[in-house]
């Protein structure tokens, strides 16, 4: 190898970085071992910028494109070095590619509930999340108020602080903004809008935008979901004394549906008379109602609908039977105590003696009659 070989192999005279990750910020150049020529050439693309770090102070910074290092486009390396305008000697400095392009969908999100006060629910607690993206603005501010000398620095190294800025502005926003909660999913563009607004000081101290910023959701806690679900089913609902007379009219009619119900058989009665009350508050012939009198005594509540059971007998079921019923079985003694009988929401089949409800048709039932008298 002849020495001028091995001088040009000293020296590196071609400086350029090709990024092939998704997350990288940063990447140092590495020349351990090497000096940089003079005059060498210096390449930098769109959505780069470089940063020369000479002992250890900030020196130059280049914008995208191609550079003849010498000391016309050097002039604060040249003032550090106190170079006069003859230099023409190999010199050693880091040199620091920045990323500039945006790094998009970058998650956000509030680790605990942030307490507010809501003019028509009181105190409530909220949770929000949402997606940013983030792009360098001043390499040179980056590189000494985050970067450092890292040689490699990811967008995930800086992405926690970046979340906890945005939760702590937004919480101040939410707090201060007076939107309603029930308005504030039709009001988030607006929120957003805020909330950036109230981030951008703080990021530019690092160098750092945010070009979009987005809440995608806030949400109530699941309890409170659950009570306003409630209200709204109230809301849909209407008039509660209207809704309370359809579910016992409801109820009645599932009830005399039901085979041996001791309900069925007076339902005819108690129907004809509501529809009697009903045809008595309208005028004759069907016209329009007349007025109400000045007290109306409430209506009574609807009768409890009975338990109906069925009964096993032979690998067969039978029923269903009304405890009336059942009573009528035991005084013919086709219904005993072993008899096993099964009603809705019971665990399984069981003996008729191991139910409360039915022992109690045992104990009052009459002893078997005498047998005749002898002929």
């Amino acid at each position: 190898m002849s020495i001028f070989d091995f001088l040009k192999g000293e020296f590196i005279d071609v400086i350029s970085w090709v990024d092939d990750t998704r997350d990288t910020m940063v990447w140092r150049f590495e020349r351990e071992g090497h000096a940089i020529k003079y005059g060498a050439k210096l390449t930098v693309r769109e959505g780069q910028a470089a940063v020369f770090i000479h002992e250890g102070q900030l020196a130059d910074i280049f914008s995208p494109g191609l550079y003849m290092l010498e000391t016309n486009n050097m002039p604060v390396l040249t003032t550090l070095q106190h170079w006069d305008h003859g230099f023409q000697s190999p010199f050693k400095s880091e040199v620091y590619f920045v990323n500039t392009t945006r790094f998009n969908d970058l998650k956000w999100g509030t680790k605990n509930p942030i307490m507010c006060r809501d003019a028509e629910f009181g105190p409530v607690r909220l949770r929000a999340y949402g997606t940013y993206s983030m792009r360098v603005t001043d390499p040179g501010k980056f590189m000494t108020e985050i970067v450092g000398t890292d040689g490699e620095f990811t967008a995930d190294e800086i992405s926690f602080q970046i979340r906890n800025i945005i939760v702590q502005e937004f919480s101040r926003v939410i707090a201060g903004s007076n939107v309603p909660v029930l308005d504030m999913a039709a009001n988030t563009a607006d929120l957003s809008k805020l909330v950036a607004n109230a981030i951008a000081p703080t990021i530019a101290n690092y160098g750092l935008e945010l070009p979009e910023f987005y809440i995608e959701n806030i949400s109530l806690p699941e309890a409170v979901e659950k009570a306003l679900d409630k209200r709204t089913s109230m809301g849909i609902v209407g008039d509660l004394n209207r809704y309370t007379q359809f579910s016992a009219a409801e109820a009645m009619t599932t009830a005399a549906g039901t085979p041996g119900s001791s309900m069925a058989a007076g339902l005819g009665a108690g129907m004809g008379m509501g529809m009697a009350a009903q045809m008595a508050q309208q005028g004759p012939w069907g016209g329009a109602p007349q007025a109400a009198p000045a007290y109306a005594p409430p209506p009574p509540p609807p009768p409890p609908v009975e338990k109906v059971w069925h009964i096993a007998e032979n690998g067969a079921t039978q029923g269903p039977y009304g405890r009336g019923h059942l009573g009528r079985m035991v005084t013919e003694g086709s219904f005993t105590r072993e008899t096993l009988v099964w009603t809705p929401g019971q665990d399984g089949w069981k003996p008729a003696g191991e139910i409360a409800e039915l022992a109690q048709l045992f104990t009052i039932a009459p002893p078997p009659p005498p047998p005749p008298p002898a002929s």
